[in-house]
């Protein structure tokens, strides 16, 4: 009897490993629109480990679902001298991977990322605030947390009480 369970426990996973191949087979990204204008006054904090530096925030405005299960916003990093960075980006939860499409540049325009790549959340990159947004209202196991941007900013309010900058 135990060995039935096992070979049946074995092709379930099987299977849901092969559907889910299928899916990221299957799967095709909607076209990422230009980067949105945003607003350093309006940002929602995002709680960072303590060893980093930066500051980072969501401007909630920016903030889209897509019909193909990305999340895409902008996200602002700002240092102690007050100078900021801008990144245009999405989050694909099925996946746990995140993409960067256009990066905002000192001179106030934003600049798009050549063949922008999707890459892990968990990956050792330059990607923390990904996967803290994703951790703190985005993304809930391996689906969009909520199903309105409004939800989604309510989480991100309620993960970090107060610290709207």
């Amino acid at each position: 009897m135990k060995f039935n369970k096992l070979v049946w426990l074995t092709l379930t996973l099987l299977a849901f490993g092969v559907a889910a191949q299928e899916d990221k087979l299957d799967w095709q990204e909607s076209e990422a629109p230009p980067a949105p204008t945003f607003n350093k006054d309006r940002l929602l904090a995002l709680d960072m480990p303590r060893y980093v530096t930066l500051q980072f925030g969501v401007d909630p405005a920016t903030l889209v679902i897509t019909p193909d299960g990305i999340v895409r916003y902008v996200v602002v990093a700002s240092n102690a001298s007050g100078s900021i960075s801008a990144m245009y980006e999405g989050i694909r939860c099925a996946t746990g991977e995140v993409k960067t499409y256009a990066r905002f540049s000192s001179s106030g325009k934003w600049s798009p990322v050549q063949d922008p790549q999707w890459r892990g959340l968990n990956e050792n990159a330059p990607s923390r605030h990904a996967l803290a947004l994703a951790n703190q209202g985005v993304c809930e196991s391996s689906s969009i947390a909520a199903s309105s941007v409004d939800a989604i900013v309510k989480a991100l309010k309620d993960s970090r009480p107060g610290l709207t900058r």
